[in-house]
């Protein structure tokens, strides 16, 4: 049986600093400034370094700034970056002027991580148009292109959620993948984290069992921060072990990293996938949920 034949969708989920520039005068065009830094500990969950001062200083005319920790983290989650009500949601993209009917446009200086978390929730949120800037606000400053300082002020917008719940996954689903073998786990950390071997843990070192390891800082290019090609990502995935149209269930530490799978597999064109919104920050505090790790760790 031959694989499913999958588009991609790259051409609609990234666009060029070029692309941006010429549209910045689009009525119904929305930019949204991601950035924020993760400081990774020991054991636990990182703490998150909000990226409002450096927008202050500078950020692509017309943008807004949005905090993937404080501003769509639920604060009374049980875990770290809690993925948010429909209220907070609603809320906040009204007040920043924004309306399901806007095309988005994300970006973020350094960790792509804040950025894909702030386009999952969108996603999940039932957002139609989203896409993000390729090679972040360094290729855009690298090209001498414009930028402006200070606060915006937007007139508000009304909005209203869509969601889509079938990206969402929790510890029922991942149980229920480990048993029926059917969703494959992917996770998003570093191989010495999969491996329990080295790097932050959450709780217990490793991994859930029988899930593969595709590491999303191996699917930028280093030098340009840009997303590697359509062939290179397939290639990562399948020599992960994912097949094309298997159901991906993705998670990390804390649902972050995880988020540049799931922007991944959208991109290529993979519609069965999901997040596993809690991920280790959960399930290695839950001592009757099993780990895996190497016998050499």
């Amino acid at each position: 049986m031959s694989d499913p034949v999958i588009r991609s969708r790259r051409s609609e989920a990234l666009v060029s600093p070029q692309w941006l520039q010429e549209h910045l005068a689009d009525p119904d065009l929305r930019i949204i400034d991601c950035s924020a830094q993760l400081v990774f500990q020991p054991v636990g969950p990182s703490k998150v370094l909000s990226g409002l001062p450096a927008y202050l200083e500078r950020h692509i005319p017309g943008a807004r700034y949005i905090n993937m920790a404080s501003d769509l983290s639920d604060p009374l989650g049980p875990y770290p970056f809690t993925m948010p009500g429909d209220a907070q949601i609603e809320a906040l993209l009204g007040r920043l002027g924004i309306s399901p009917a806007h095309r988005i446009v994300l970006y973020g200086h350094g960790y792509i991580g804040s950025v894909t978390r702030v386009w999952y929730v969108l996603h999940a949120a039932g957002h139609r148009q989203l896409a993000l800037l390729d090679g972040g606000f360094e290729r855009w400053l690298e090209e001498g292109r414009p930028v402006q300082a200070g606060h915006q002020s937007f007139a508000p917008e009304h909005y209203t959620v869509q969601r889509r719940p079938e990206v969402l996954s929790d510890a029922l689903a991942v149980q229920a993948a480990i048993g029926e073998g059917v969703a494959c786990l992917v996770n998003a950390l570093s191989r010495e984290q999969h491996q329990g071997t080295g790097g932050t843990h959450y709780g217990r070192p490793g991994r859930i069992p029988g899930s593969v390891n595709a590491p999303a800082r191996d699917m930028i290019d280093p030098q340009t921060r840009r997303f590697l090609s359509d062939e290179a990502l397939r290639a990562q995935l399948a020599a992960a072990g994912v097949r094309p149209g298997q159901p991906v269930i993705s998670y990390c530490g804390g649902g972050i990293a995880a988020t540049v799978t799931a922007f991944v597999l959208n991109l290529l064109g993979h519609d069965a996938w999901s997040v596993y919104d809690h991920s280790l920050n959960e399930w290695a505090n839950r001592h009757e949920l099993p780990m895996d790790r190497d016998p050499a760790a």
